[in-house]
């Protein structure tokens, strides 16, 4: 139990560390409409990937883009790219592609934004 518990700290740790590249991010509490609005772009790339069964080295020559920055897409690094930037890489992969905003206020008086 003690060997656990000291695996799992070591584990939260490594996890936390504000340099760790492993994982997907999520977006905080109070996220801004533009780190949303990155956020979907990320998941409709990563909805194009899935849905065409494409390796990342495929999706990264569709978009014109390494490995490495393909997989920080896909893992919703929204921090590495601006809004502009990952506009262009879905435009290469959605030949009719139209960005839209719809705010849409929740229960609560926070809002969505759907792109």
């Amino acid at each position: 139990m003690v060997k656990q518990q000291k695996n799992f700290k070591e584990y939260l740790a490594k996890i936390e560390d504000p340099n760790y590249q492993g994982g997907s991010w999520d977006l905080p509490e109070n996220a801004s409409l533009l780190e949303k609005s990155k956020y979907e772009l990320c998941e409709n790339i990563l909805a194009y990937k899935q849905d065409n069964n494409l390796s990342i080295k495929k999706l990264a020559q569709k978009i014109k883009l390494s490995e490495a920055e393909t997989e920080d897409i896909l893992h919703y690094r929204i921090n590495h790219f601006t809004l502009d930037r990952l506009m262009e890489y879905v435009s290469k992969l959605f030949s009719s592609f139209q960005v839209k905003v719809i705010i849409k206020k929740k229960a609560k008086t926070s809002s969505r934004v759907h792109v």
